[in-house]
């Protein structure tokens, strides 16, 4: 099935259709949907805090979607704040976008926004994260139970490796407001469960993390780490930038290296980390192809164009099925670091610092 996923975001998405007009936009121009009305695309971004790839990748392939076709774009990133999230939307609206592009900081305030752009007749895509009760149109992601999945079998695996029996595990859990959390979550118990409940393992910690705080997961994991009396064995952390945070708590404690780390997004800090040994592996999502296929899509959809997916994703709480774009992500290790450079995703001079030169050129990086 990602299979399928794949090739549609490779060669692009298939019209079937023209889609309905929606109503006028605030700013009393032509219909938002209708093919009269110039494509004008705004997406909003929640942060540059949690993981750096909003800034760093996000933006960067999104503009160069849009630039490619010659469309009108406003990215902006609301930097963790409510408030300035629905300002932003509000702007964009009245602004004149046709389609609203969002990466929710919750599934509130997210609705909220959504809610407002669909009255003013503008298509909306959620963006990496699912708005759950919301009215997006569209949802383009990654399928994020398989990332989790691959985060549980990478942490076995490392465990494994290491010939660690008995393995105490600590779970350090992304945000309670993103639903991406929860399946990540739900991906890596149906790995990791089984083998609490046979006593293979034992779970002896399972926080989430406040807004994907890596500070507050610093101090979350040293909270763990001093209850469970330093007997913490593997680290289920969601993302690079909480597996970083418990491995600076494991640095002071001198096991860094020694107790495998999970992480994902395949950051320039989550690679070197592999490189040197302190992270076990992350998940690689290729952003670009994530971002080329919501551009094309909002793209779409701004010239009134109706989509047919081939997929959907159930929204629980809006108990709706959300046509969907899911993409297939990619277990990293320190032996195919190179293939996220080679994907250009992360480039040798950004990964291969000085620090890092000779464990480059061990891993096959040139």
């Amino acid at each position: 099935m990602r299979k399928g996923f794949l090739t549609f975001a490779a060669v692009g998405l298939l019209a079937a259709g023209s889609m309905a007009a929606c109503g006028e936009n605030s700013d009393g121009g032509n219909q938002a949907g209708s093919s009269e009305k110039k494509p004008k695309i705004g997406v909003i971004l929640p942060d540059s805090k949690s993981s750096a790839r909003w800034e760093g990748a996000d933006r960067k392939f999104l503009e160069a979607a849009f630039k490619a076709a010659n469309v009108e774009y406003d990215i902006q990133n609301a930097q963790g704040d409510k408030t300035a999230f629905q300002t932003i939307a509000d702007q964009m609206i009245t602004n004149g976008v046709t389609t609203l592009m969002i990466v929710n900081l919750d599934s509130g305030t997210g609705k909220a926004v959504l809610d407002k752009a669909k009255s003013q007749g503008v298509a909306t895509i959620d963006y990496d994260r699912l708005t759950l009760g919301g009215s997006a149109q569209y949802y383009v992601s990654f399928d994020n139970e398989a990332v989790g999945k691959l985060q549980g079998e990478g942490l076995a695996k490392c465990l494994t490796d290491k010939g660690v029996k008995n393995p105490a595990i600590a779970y350090l859990n992304g945000s309670p407001t993103d639903n991406n959390a929860t399946l990540f979550k739900n991906g890596y118990d149906s790995v990791l469960k089984p083998k609490f409940d046979s006593k293979e393992y034992t779970k002896v910690a399972d926080d989430s993390v406040p807004d994907w705080d890596n500070t507050q997961a610093a101090t979350i994991f040293e909270q763990q780490y001093t209850k469970a009396s330093g007997k913490i064995d593997g680290v289920l952390a969601a993302n690079d930038g909480l597996g970083n945070a418990a491995i600076s708590v494991l640095k002071k404690n001198k096991l860094n290296g020694k107790v495998p780390v999970t992480g994902q997004d395949a950051t320039v800090q989550g690679l070197q980390n592999i490189l040197s040994g302190d992270q076990c592996m992350t998940v690689y999502k290729a952003v670009k192809k994530e971002a080329d296929a919501a551009a094309e899509l909002a793209i779409a959809v701004a010239k009134g164009e109706r989509k047919d997916t081939g997929q959907t994703v159930k929204d629980v709480e809006g108990n709706r099925d959300v046509p969907a774009v899911l993409l297939e992500p990619k277990a990293i290790y320190k032996d195919n670091v190179k293939d996220v450079v080679a994907d250009g995703f992360v480039t040798k001079e950004e990964l291969c610092t000085a620090a890092y030169t000779k464990l480059c050129t061990e891993a096959g990086i040139s």
